[in-house]
């Protein structure tokens, strides 16, 4: 169970659970079956999934990465491999079932989006995470597809704030993930990996992910109040990436300082988003 709860990844877990409760309570949804069961799905189940499959066939490539090993990744030992996914099929199977029965084709079909590119991102004769901006696409919609899914599932039409809104999730998937590839530069490129940042540099792919969390704020400024307060805390991310400006590929494993940041950087700008969302939804 230890080795199944590391593979799932804790720290992470709000991630996935948080953006879809959020958008089943703002969207509408109260406190029922549905929201809870999709909440405890996307909290741990869907984790397990997502980074288990990753600890598996990343494994070869993780044993030459010195990040691997901690919080910001497991190194499961090829006796667990089989272990994880199975755990990790079994985990999820009861709560897709149900989500599926009480779904509409429309949220079905953001369910099976989202757990292909649960599964595409790391399995071998996929690998989106080695195809160049597919790898940032893929990862963004491992964590926005939840808040798609939980408003799907309330089957409201989506004004035009909205899809500012979960335009704005999405770029900010987009651009962490291409900056966490930063400081994996060398290391995969030693293994014969590829990726946005091995494909683009290090210094092109930080300057782009700065472009793309602030294009994230924009799309929020141009939505209603109080939600464009929002907009301002796409800056702290902008300004994380933007002190690494001038990296270079022989540097680039200095972008881990702010890999660091972001980790925690979500947990504040998260609860920000809260207080945000709170005093919205009682306006």
């Amino acid at each position: 169970m230890r080795e199944l709860l590391i593979a799932s990844r804790p720290l992470s877990w709000i991630n996935t659970a948080f953006p879809f409760a959020a958008a089943y309570l703002l969207g509408g949804g109260g406190i029922d079956l549905a929201f809870v069961l999709g909440t405890m799905f996307f909290l741990v189940p869907y984790n397990l999934a997502m980074y288990g499959i990753n600890d598996v066939f990343d494994y070869e490539s993780d044993l030459r990465n010195p990040r691997k090993g901690g919080v910001e990744g497991h190194l499961a030992t090829p006796d667990q491999h089989s272990r994880i996914l199975i755990a990790a099929v079994v985990a999820c199977v009861p709560f897709l079932v149900y989500l599926f029965v009480i779904g509409s084709w429309l949220s079905n079909a953001v369910l099976v989006l989202s757990m292909f590119a649960v599964v595409a991102y790391s399995v071998k004769g996929l690998r989106f995470k080695e195809i160049p901006v597919l790898d940032s696409v893929t990862s963004s919609i491992h964590f926005s597809s939840p808040a798609w899914f939980g408003l799907a599932l309330l089957g409201q039409p989506l004004d035009g704030d909205a899809w500012l809104i979960l335009g704005a999730f999405f770029l900010w998937g987009v651009a962490s993930q291409a900056f966490g590839a930063v400081q994996d530069v060398l290391p995969d490129r030693e293994g014969g990996l590829k990726s946005v940042a091995t494909a683009f540099g290090a210094r092109a792919t930080v300057r782009l992910a700065t472009v793309v969390y602030l294009a994230a704020g924009v799309l929020l400024v141009l939505t209603f109040w109080p939600v464009q307060l929002a907009g301002l805390l796409a800056l702290p991310y902008a300004l994380n990436t933007g002190r690494f400006w001038s990296i270079t590929d022989a540097t680039s494993a200095d972008a881990h300082r702010g890999w660091r940041v972001f980790l925690w950087l979500n947990y504040v700008v998260g609860f920000l988003v809260t207080m945000l969302m709170i005093w919205t939804a009682l306006r």
